[in-house]
């Protein structure tokens, strides 16, 4: 089984801390006010991120392997969250806005779906738990 590390600490402010992963790029971890400074992503919009980013990537990886290319791609990750603790997200919806020439929607909906059944690990992850929904416009 592979490793992965993920460092976080290095406090600053009220609750600021920093997220170091395989490279040297650093991630802003915050909270908002009153608790936080509201500087950086709170986790629950890192899930959302690690999501959106996770099936993005999956997506453009099965239309390549299709022979298709994306010009762009955006993923909003929209999330409900429940008000109790844990305030855990109990809901998502994707929404996917891609553009490529030649992309046929229901070539792309069957993309997305074998990514949603198979392929992005970070969505398999979650739907044992997490409603996922998702849309898609192609342009």
């Amino acid at each position: 089984m592979a490793e992965m590390k993920v460092t976080v600490g290095g406090l600053k402010g009220k609750m600021q801390l920093t997220a170091k992963g395989h490279t040297d790029h650093e991630l802003k971890i915050d909270y908002f006010p009153p608790m936080g400074e509201d500087t950086g992503f709170t986790p629950l919009e890192l899930v959302l991120a690690g999501l959106a980013g996770c099936s993005a990537h999956t997506v453009m990886f099965l239309l390549g392997r299709a022979g298709k290319k994306v010009d762009d791609i955006r993923v909003e990750a929209v999330g409900q969250r429940r008000e109790e603790h844990p305030t855990m997200i109990t809901h998502v919806e994707l929404r996917f806005a891609i553009k490529g020439e030649g992309l046929e929607k229901a070539v792309v909906e069957r993309v997305i779906q074998a990514a949603e059944e198979k392929f992005c690990p970070v969505w398999a992850m979650l739907k044992t738990t997490v409603k996922v929904t998702w849309t898609c416009e192609v342009g």
